[in-house]
């Protein structure tokens, strides 16, 4: 089976005391992980440290970046590389979130040279994809997230590239409360995957976890996270809820 995971994106959310009740919160529930389940924590830059020892004793519990530059260094102030984060021990990193394009206005050849930096810092990257609600509504949706893999992920080889998570976030479903039907995320995973078989095979493709991000929550995880081609979940605001991400956690294919 796939890794299934359960990703934690904390975003710019949460006071660092809070941050660490929130882990122990989650952690004093003792779930334990099978072998091909794993919970990621993507926390803010200053909480790192922090994030990994909590989750340091723990099986398949990891802590990630949110973010990392494009550039290997230089005179980039306020910004962090991919080699600080691997020198942190760190070893995933959120890639092409849809608020770093919109907001940062991230282009694909921007977030191709942040994948290379991941990988060749033992990082693994989890690129997000996904498309607004007027490229939803023109139809255009599939050729849409097609091109973002084929600019941002195509120039790797297929060991490189088998060890990249993916998350299809549909924008026009992130924190609007409004969430894909199952119809509608398995459909759009199936497409991501038939998209990495023609370039890479099916074999390939078939070993690649690529999980759902858009306003997943405790009442409809499991849901979700029982498509065939859906293998976990990208999590924002449900994530900063011990409770609610405790149970997305349990929703997990078993």
């Amino acid at each position: 089976m796939r890794t299934q995971i359960a990703a934690a994106n904390w975003k710019m959310n949460l006071k660092y005391q809070q941050g660490e009740k929130l882990l122990d919160e989650i952690l004093d529930t003792k779930l334990l992980l099978k072998d091909h389940q794993k919970v990621i924590f993507a926390v803010p830059f200053p909480y790192l440290i922090m994030a990994r020892s909590e989750v340091s004793e723990e099986k398949n519990y990891h802590a990630a970046a949110q973010n990392c530059h494009h550039k290997k260094s230089g005179a980039f102030t306020g910004e962090v590389s991919a080699e600080m984060i691997h020198s942190l021990n760190i070893s995933y990193c959120i890639v092409g979130h849809s608020e770093r394009r919109e907001f940062f206005s991230e282009s694909n050849a921007v977030l191709a040279e942040k994948i290379n930096l991941c990988l060749e810092n033992f990082i693994t990257p989890v690129f997000c994809c996904g498309e607004a609600l007027k490229i939803r509504e023109a139809g255009t949706q599939n050729d849409f997230v097609a091109l973002q893999l084929k600019e941002s992920l195509f120039h790797l080889t297929p060991g490189q590239v088998s060890s990249v998570i993916i998350a299809y976030e549909p924008i026009w479903a992130i924190g609007t409360g409004k969430t894909a039907t199952t119809e509608q995320a398995q459909e759009m995973h199936a497409h991501l995957r038939s998209v990495i078989a023609g370039q890479y095979g099916d074999e390939l493709a078939n070993q690649i976890s690529i999980l759902y991000g858009g306003s997943v929550k405790a009442n409809n995880a499991k849901e979700l996270f029982s498509c065939p081609d859906v293998d976990g979940g990208l999590v924002g605001g449900a994530s900063l809820v011990s409770a609610e991400f405790i149970e997305i956690i349990r929703s997990l294919k078993p």
